[in-house]
């Protein structure tokens, strides 16, 4: 089974990579302190466009009440961004600190776009910490649930 990652959240990762790319290319400090930016997000992005999102796109399923047996594959992501999710809110503290940086710079020189960009990367985050990524591990957790899939032993 596919598992999809909803296309108005595709759509709002691939805007934010393009603004970043505007900041970097925007020059002195601010570009710099973009591309600090970028290098924080990269690894970052790969692995929630790996495990963290693809689970959101059984929620309308899920929703409506349709399960099946190949949901279970879901599990292998959800157990993944449960275990990793320390890992990734440190990374969300490393991309902040990142952004912080970039704010300074772009209101140093006079720059309001890389500035919206990064205040809508920060809003970004937050959202995914109090959202989508705790989302993700329940709908693992509602499969496991519905299915009488046995999971990880827990502490």
């Amino acid at each position: 089974m596919e598992f999809n990652i909803p296309h108005a959240m595709r759509v709002e990762h691939e805007e934010l990579h393009a603004n970043l790319e505007k900041a970097i290319a925007s020059g002195g400090e601010t570009g710099a302190a973009a591309r600090e930016v970028a290098e924080a997000l990269h690894i970052h992005f790969e692995s929630e466009e790996k495990y963290a999102l693809p689970p959101l796109g059984l929620l309308p399923a899920l929703a409506e009440g349709r399960i099946n047996s190949e949901m279970t594959q879901v599990l292998d992501m959800t157990d993944t961004l449960k275990a990793e999710l320390p890992r990734m809110l440190d990374e969300h503290k490393v991309i902040v600190d990142a952004l912080q940086k970039l704010i300074g710079a772009a209101r140093k020189e006079k720059k309001m776009e890389p500035i919206h960009f990064a205040e809508k990367l920060a809003l970004h985050a937050q959202n995914e910490e109090e959202v989508s990524y705790p989302t993700a591990i329940l709908i693992g957790e509602y499969v496991r649930l519905k299915l009488g899939v046995h999971g990880l032993e827990q502490a």
